[in-house]
């Protein structure tokens, strides 16, 4: 079975949906792989490098030719005419969009698997492409913002006067928000971000963000993990955080997309209108329509002052590294679909019918939405009626505290002064020893007791100066100073241990 990786026709795109390292993996499971002339070239892996990984290189028709043609972004209607029949083809799509591409494809008898169709469950983030592409172009934002931003990220205190952090505003958490959220926040701006998903807010305080919220609550998650329409009023009380805001912010950097329709309308005029000159919106929907009013795809405009980028290629522009991640994505996709020799289709398989949008001709967008069997339904556990507790007595209780009391009397009255004192110390000790492990949470006993190593410590350091007073080792302060060595030294040993076993859950392979 053979793969061919033809050269991206799309203007300006630099990636290739394979790599001489992914080249070798396909050869591995028993693939002929044929490469395009120059189709990685602009992302820096030359022919000579494929040739050595085991491709042939071959012109663009016999690219197109193969059996299974691998390719970055929806081919052309002209490119698919040139699919073998009966032909495979595994690339981005956008089915919803893009009818004409899904006739052509059933004309041609093809089967096409769409990536960017692929369902953001646990077992298919290696294959998630979009996430992937998603954290590259998130960074990627972020660089194209400080270009077109004409201050520091990070605050400045020089001889020539200081400077406060920009502040950035992140509209949209998912995986390109979180990554600009991470890249800004690396620069040293401040930055605040904002998402219809509630669980979204815990992600952005941990890379330290800022979470911004609105009065209502409303779920805006779908089951698959994706971002839904809202509200006509949760819509406005969004616009009005956003109002709020664009006075003060200097970059905005909009993310937000829902699948199979436009990108909604997020940053309107009259917030352009409020932030100052000299600002940035870097729009990452520009290519679905653009979440900024003003955005113009594949460009860079100025409105009151203000910079919009929306330019459609930010992946491309690190071309090296996203085609990396592509062709491990479509790699790990192929090994799913069982390799060369146990190729198939498997409609049971949750990631592989989820992206399939043509098989042999027949249209299978979009996938039938999966019933899950409802969580099983457990009995509420039988009623156990406890005895009734007897009345205590109050009798064992004043016993035990007259002959405490009377203990620490006979104690106070006979023993000598310099004992009195050190007795006094050591229940003291043991009262707050035993107050601060009992109120302490199960969770924390482990590092509780790595901490405590140091207090052992002092304990040894007392009781080899009690042992070695000079005394016979008959003497009580010899006995209790070997007592305590026993005893601190146990703790010390078991803390290391412990601390130790605690070490090993997190170093890697463990």
């Amino acid at each position: 079975m053979k793969i061919g990786i033809p050269k991206e026709g799309r203007a300006g795109e630099r990636r290739v949906a394979a790599t001489p390292e992914s080249t070798k993996a396909l050869i591995e499971m028993g693939f002929e792989v044929c490469v395009a002339q120059n189709a990685g070239s602009l992302a820096s892996f030359p022919d000579a490098s494929f040739e050595a990984a085991g491709a042939q290189i071959v012109d663009q028709a016999q690219a197109w030719a193969c059996d299974l043609v691998l390719q970055v972004n929806p081919p052309s209607v002209a490119e698919i005419a040139q699919m073998r029949e009966g032909g495979s083809l595994i690339s981005l799509l956008r089915p919803a969009q893009n009818e004409a591409l899904l006739e052509a494809l059933m004309a041609k008898k093809a089967t096409a698997l769409a990536l960017d169709q692929i369902p953001r469950i646990t077992r298919a983030q290696k294959m998630d492409v979009l996430s992937s592409m998603g954290n590259i172009a998130g960074y990627r934002a972020v660089i194209e913002a400080s270009q077109h931003y004409g201050g520091f990220f990070g605050g400045q205190m020089t001889a020539a006067g200081k400077s406060a952090p920009a502040k950035v505003l992140v509209i949209g958490a998912g995986v390109a928000g979180l990554s600009a959220l991470g890249a800004a926040r690396g620069l040293g701006a401040t930055v605040y971000a904002f998402d219809v998903r509630a669980s979204a807010k815990e992600q952005v305080e941990s890379l330290g963000g800022r979470f911004l919220t609105v009065e209502i609550e409303e779920s805006g998650e779908t089951a698959g993990g994706y971002a839904k329409t809202m509200s006509k009023e949760f819509i406005d009380a969004e616009m009005a955080l956003f109002r709020e805001h664009a006075p003060t912010t200097d970059v905005v950097i909009t993310t937000a997309l829902i699948p199979g329709r436009a990108a909604p309308k997020l940053w309107l005029a009259d917030m352009l209108t409020l932030m100052k000159p000299g600002s940035v919106v870097v729009d990452l929907a520009a290519e679905q329509g653009g979440n900024c009013e003003g955005t113009v795809a594949g460009e860079v405009v100025q409105v009151d002052g203000v910079n919009i980028v929306g330019y459609t290629d930010l992946v491309s522009r690190l071309p090296t590294i996203a085609s990396r991640f592509f062709a491990k994505n479509v790699q790990n996709l192929i090994s799913e679909l069982g390799g060369a020799e146990g190729w198939h289709i498997d409609h049971e398989d949750e990631a592989v019918r989820g992206a399939l949008a043509v098989e042999a001709g027949e249209l299978r967008f979009p996938a039938p939405k999966i019933e899950r069997p409802p969580p099983p339904v457990v009995a509420p556990p039988a009623e156990v009626i406890a005895p009734e507790p007897k009345p205590e007595s109050g009798l064992g209780r004043w016993i035990g505290s007259a002959v405490f009391v009377s203990v620490f009397a006979a104690i106070g009255m006979l023993a000598p002064i310099e004992f009195v004192q050190h007795f006094s110390v050591f229940v003291l000790s043991c009262f707050v020893g035993w107050q601060l492990i009992w109120n302490v949470n199960h969770a924390l006993h482990t590092p509780l007791m790595a901490v405590t190593n140091a207090i052992s410590g002092i304990i040894l350091v007392g009781g080899i100066l009690q042992t070695g007073r000079g005394e016979s080792i008959t003497a009580m302060p010899v006995i209790l100073g070997a007592v305590a060595i026993l005893l601190a030294s146990i703790n010390v040993v078991g803390g290391f241990l412990v601390t130790h076993r605690m070490l090993a859950m997190f170093r890697r392979g463990n």
